[in-house]
């Protein structure tokens, strides 16, 4: 099983910036690919980007052009946020493709 450790999060005023970061336990190559989830508070978990061992990137479209997701180690994930809106608050997990078990996730907080 693989553990996972998201951090980064805060408070930050809309159309500010953040930069997420997922902590494998161990290497996540054997798996397809790995991504990003957002749980706005009393709404379910929802898709937000991923990134898969073939290279691509996909997201969702209420992220396109203003989220980012990336890699620099076979253990670390990224999710840089910009233009962050309102409904960007919540909690953001990582997982890898297919899903293992969740993490406690990091709390997003737009607000002014």
């Amino acid at each position: 099983q693989v553990q996972f450790v998201e951090s980064g999060g805060g408070l930050v005023q809309p159309g500010g910036s953040l930069t997420l970061s997922c902590a494998a336990s161990k290497s996540l190559d054997s798996f397809f690919g790995m991504a990003w989830y957002h749980q706005a508070p009393g709404k379910q978990r929802e898709f937000v980007a991923s990134m898969h061992d073939d290279g691509s990137r996909r997201y969702d479209d209420s992220v396109k052009g203003r989220f980012t997701v990336s890699s620099d180690n076979a253990n670390t994930m990224y999710l840089q946020m910009s233009g962050l809106k309102l409904e960007d608050t919540g909690l953001y997990f990582c997982n890898t493709i297919p899903k293992t078990d969740w993490g406690q996730g990091t709390q997003v907080t737009v607000s002014s």
